[in-house]
């Protein structure tokens, strides 16, 4: 099965959950941007947290974009996720690699490092909402997870696993519990809730052992009236970069600039920092942009 998304309530709707699998759009953001074992695991936990978070979003247009900027090797991770199950992302310093942690895992906290992490949610309608929380750990859940309790006041545990073997990856996902404002939940039903989700030996186990996102839900909320919905989202990787778009970028230099470029270089090459496409435009090309412009200037 592909890439998806679930979504649930428990505790009569005092309790939101997400439940993502991811293993396939994460390696193939490993495979565009020939990420190193601890990169595909920091883009690979930004990306799913993205999605997650922008589950809860109304509009189809809406998007979340989380960009980690640490003091670490790695530089900044980026990633942009949207409510239509979409996601993209990059690495600064794909090539990063670091030793395994004192916990014999990928060292992400590591190869982030301390700094900032900014969010920005875009509803699709109005201005887009920004915060700027300082990183934690470097972990992206633990991270996350301090975000949403100091910028959006919401009490959230979040889970991000992924698994990397030398042939791409092959478990990767996330889960996203979180407790409603105002919900009317006892304090030994949350102390309960947590105490599971802080049992969890990670994520990627679960998936690796077969457990699937419905059985996971279960053994964490099912005794507190858990009702899974039953549309299942797919996920992928998407970037909305195409050649139209880059001329247009191009066309923006202006006219000097265009020129420059047929002269010392013959043509212009640009290449997407999402997806790592690359785009080229020869001579005649420029020099089509050249005509538009003028065409445009003699009309204004």
């Amino acid at each position: 099965m592909g890439d998806r998304l679930i979504r649930a309530t428990a505790a009569d709707g005092g309790i939101r959950a997400v439940g993502a699998i991811t293993t396939r759009l994460t390696d193939e953001a490993r495979a565009r941007h020939n990420l190193s074992y601890v990169a595909t695991a920091a883009l690979g936990r930004t990306m799913t947290a993205g999605l997650l978070l922008a589950a809860n979003m109304k509009r189809t247009e809406a998007r979340v974009n989380l960009r980690f900027r640490g003091d670490g090797p790695l530089g900044v991770v980026m990633a942009d996720a949207g409510c239509d199950g979409t996601a993209r992302g990059y690495v600064g310093n794909p090539s990063v690699e670091l030793p395994p942690n004192a916990k014999g895992k990928l060292d992400v906290g590591g190869a982030i490092g301390k700094g900032y992490l900014y969010a920005v949610r875009d509803f699709g309608y109005g201005y887009p909402y920004s915060s700027t929380t300082e990183i934690v750990s470097g972990e992206v859940a633990e991270d996350v997870t301090h975000y949403l309790a100091n910028s959006e006041q919401t009490p959230s545990a979040l889970s991000l696993g992924v698994f990397v073997e030398p042939d791409g990856v092959t478990a990767a996902g996330g889960l996203l519990i979180q407790v409603m404002p105002q919900a009317s939940i006892e304090d030994s039903a949350l102390a309960l809730l947590e105490s599971r989700i802080e049992a969890l030996q990670g994520f990627t186990p679960l998936l690796r052992s077969g457990k699937s996102l419905p059985e996971i839900l279960q053994d964490l909320l099912g005794d507190m009236g858990l009702e899974i919905f039953p549309e299942v989202q797919m996920l992928r990787f998407h970037c909305g970069c195409t050649n139209e778009r880059v001329l247009r970028a191009l066309k923006t230099l202006g006219e000097d600039e265009l020129r420059d470029m047929i002269v010392k270089d013959g043509g212009a090459e640009a290449t997407c920092h999402f997806c790592n496409s690359v785009y080229q435009t020869d001579v005649s090309g420029l020099e089509q942009l050249i005509q538009e412009l003028r065409a445009e200037a003699a009309n204004s």
